[in-house]
C-alpha cells in the first residue's frame, strides 16, 4: 500500500526557516522523481521543487522561479525520505505543502510565515 506522509510545518516569523519531510513507502516499482506543491489560500496547487530519483538525472533538481535560492530539496534514498530545507521565508510561502510521486499525494502539512 503506498503511503507518502509529510511533516515539518508550522509557524515561522519572516526570514525563519523550517525543513518539510517527505516519506514515500509501499511503491513497487520506481516513481521516477518526487515532488513538493503548495496550494494557497483561494489558488490552484502549484510546483515548488521536484528531484529525478532514478537514470542519468538522478538527483537532479529544479524550482519554480519565487523560490529560487530559498528552497533546497534534497533526498535520503536509505530512508524514502525526501526534504524541502526553507530558508528566508516570506508571508507569500504560506500555504499547504503536498508532497507527490506518481499519481500519489500526501496528506499535506501548513506553513505559515506570519509575525
Amino acid at each position: 500500500q503506498v503511503q507518502i506522509v509529510e511533516s515539518g510545518g508550522g509557524l515561522v516569523q519572516p526570514g525563519g526557516s523550517l525543513r518539510l519531510s517527505c516519506v514515500a513507502s509501499g511503491f513497487t516499482s520506481d516513481y521516477y522523481a518526487i515532488g513538493w506543491f503548495r496550494q494557497a489560500p483561494a489558488k490552484e496547487r502549484a510546483g515548488v521543487a521536484c528531484i529525478s530519483t532514478t537514470g542519468v538525472t538522478e538527483g537532479s533538481t529544479r524550482y519554480t522561479d519565487s523560490v529560487k535560492g530559498r528552497f533546497t530539496i534534497s533526498r535520503d534514498v536509505a530512508k524514502n525520505t525526501v526534504f524541502l530545507e526553507m530558508n528566508n521565508l516570506k508571508p507569500e510561502d504560506t500555504a499547504v505543502y503536498y508532497c507527490k510521486a506518481q499519481i500519489y499525494w500526501g496528506q499535506g502539512t501548513q506553513v505559515t510565515v506570519s509575525s
